[in-house]
């Protein structure tokens, strides 16, 4: 067994561990590998993970731990994370930069780069890109301010009551976002998605709420509205 296999192994069970004495799992995984930077080559490297291993440790993350989830940074290429985002991966960042004091710039710095953006699109695009790829980009962090952690975020995971929350916050927060920043282009896409999306929600009560809180986001300049 490679040092890569037995860190991948030692991730599992410590999930594991986590389930059998504290009766609560991870809240998120995050599966970073080197990367280029100023002084380091990932080619040389003999324990490097491809492209095509990567895909398979995202996959067997999401079947081993089917609640929790599962985070992919710029780090990785456009294409690879078009690949994993249908394998699981819950959480992606867009337009992020490495530099200290880097978002402080209207331009992202790349001479003082901790190291290398591989996925240089705009926050706008990467929303976008999701939105025409049929997911739907969720800013919410409800649950942290509605005090849903620790055990009880994990018994709405396991059960998945927590799509009853994730749902209708997922479509507020992206119309504000539409709304706040998106280009003209994006905030067309985004609003079809909505008003298509919304129908899904299946309790007829929050469904009302919603589409009331849509308008008020759009009409009356309200925001921070969550289940």
């Amino acid at each position: 067994m490679c040092i890569r296999d037995s860190e991948f192994c030692g991730q599992l069970m410590h999930a594991e561990h986590l389930e059998a004495v504290h009766g609560v799992g991870p809240h998120t995984i995050s599966v970073p590998r080197l990367k280029k930077a100023d002084d380091i080559d990932p080619t040389k490297f003999d324990n490097g993970i491809s492209d095509e291993t990567f895909a398979k440790i995202c996959a067997l993350i999401r079947i081993a731990v089917p609640y929790t989830g599962m985070i992919i940074s710029t780090r990785e290429s456009q294409k690879v994370r078009a690949q994993v985002i249908n394998l699981g991966v819950s959480q992606i960042s867009g337009a992020s930069r490495t530099s200290v004091g880097g978002y402080a710039e209207e331009e992202r710095p790349t001479d003082t780069e901790q190291f290398d953006v591989s996925d240089q699109r705009s926050l706008d695009e990467v929303v976008r890109w999701l939105m025409e790829t049929d997911h739907i980009p969720s800013f919410c962090t409800a649950c942290y301010r509605e005090g849903r952690t620790g055990d009880r975020f994990m018994s709405l995971c396991k059960s998945g009551q927590i799509q009853n929350c994730c749902h209708p916050n997922a479509l507020m927060t992206l119309k504000e976002y539409l709304t706040d920043y998106a280009s003209p282009e994006t905030a067309a896409i985004g609003n079809r998605l909505i008003e298509k999306e919304v129908l899904n929600v299946p309790n007829e009560k929050a469904r009302k709420i919603v589409l009331e809180n849509l308008r008020l986001i759009e009409q009356d300049n309200r925001r921070d509205f969550r289940f």
